[in-house]
């Protein structure tokens, strides 16, 4: 029986490392698009993950994505790649529109001129970050596939453009092209440049002595917070069923990031979190997105999708990966 093949964008972040590791544990032969020549992280992922092929491409030049799709002949497409912070995109909104936003255009463009028959699955990674979190706009139980977005960042709004992109590509040309609006998920590969990570890296070094407090921005804001091993494996399975359609995936819960303080405090044994943090104007954003909850009822029945991982073993397993890496 012949390999199913998949090409991964943004292979060196946190969802493209994981879902690598998911499709190779599935029979998959993997390949990851990486930028750039000289990419830093080139190295991490060929020692970390030998199974998975690297093509150097950009989802900027639409040429580039083309030689990727002759190659790797895909039978499913993962466009995860993205300028994928919301502090970074206010500071370089261009850039955001023209990778996250207009870099969705590009490879679904490259997908139409490569594959005549419309074989290929595509995958488009939305954000729940589309949504906005304002008071008019937010159902009491959650964002549904249904809910009116209202982006509040360059990123959401250029998260919006691909979404919308993808929904024109399938209903124009026939093809397999998804969107899975995915709330936040975290873990021990997020960036350290995550609200996330950066507690949990901080909460480490506090309690081996390495660090005296974290500087954070606002820390009211709520966020319905998941695991990214379990995210990744509702992307395949958008990908699996016999009509391409777009689904929420969410907890359903939400949770402040004093919150997320309280937990990973109390991992190193320190109850009053308050004496080791400190706010900081540069990390406060000119427009923020309250409170963002999900409703997954439609992937939980469709898909048979859940969340594995609840928002206490979220913290507990960051803590703990960021205390070994630190040790």
């Amino acid at each position: 029986m012949t390999k199913k093949r998949a090409l991964i964008t943004g292979i060196t972040g946190q969802d493209g490392g994981h879902l690598a590791k998911f499709l190779h544990e599935k029979d998959y032969e993997v390949y990851g698009i990486i930028r750039g020549q000289h990419n830093p992280r080139r190295k991490e992922v060929e020692e970390e993950m030998p199974y998975v092929h690297l093509l150097e491409a950009d989802l900027t030049d639409k040429s580039s994505l083309i030689r990727a799709l002759e190659v790797s002949k895909p039978d499913e497409v993962y466009n995860l790649g993205a300028i994928s912070h919301v502090g970074y995109s206010f500071k370089n909104p261009i850039l955001t529109a023209d990778v996250t936003g207009k870099g969705v255009l590009n490879i679904l463009e490259a997908i139409r001129f490569y594959d005549k028959p419309n074989n290929v699955r595509f995958y488009q990674a939305s954000t729940s970050e589309m949504f906005g979190g304002l008071d008019y706009n937010r159902p009491e139980k959650g964002y549904t596939e249904e809910s009116m977005f209202h982006p509040r960042s360059p990123y959401g709004v250029a998260k919006l453009y691909g979404h919308w992109i993808t929904k024109n590509y399938r209903e124009s040309y026939g093809m397999y092209a998804v969107s899975g609006i995915l709330f936040n998920h975290e873990g021990e590969r997020r960036g350290i440049e995550f609200v996330t990570r950066k507690i949990t890296n901080a909460v480490a070094r506090i309690k081996l002595g390495k660090q005296d407090y974290i500087e954070l921005g606002d820390l009211w804001p709520k966020r319905d917070w998941g695991y990214a091993g379990d995210y990744v494996k509702g992307m395949w399975l958008m990908l699996q069923q016999d009509k391409p359609d777009d689904y929420v995936l969410a907890t359903g819960e939400t949770h402040s990031i004093e919150e997320f303080l309280d937990l990973a405090f109390k991992e190193i044994g320190i109850d009053n979190w308050k004496p080791y943090v400190r706010q900081n104007p540069a990390f406060m954003r000119p427009a923020e997105v309250d409170l963002l909850l999900g409703d997954p009822t439609k992937a939980e029945k469709q898909l048979g999708w859940k969340r594995e991982v609840d928002f206490p073993g979220l913290v507990k397993l960051m803590v703990a990966h960021d205390l070994e890496i630190e040790k």
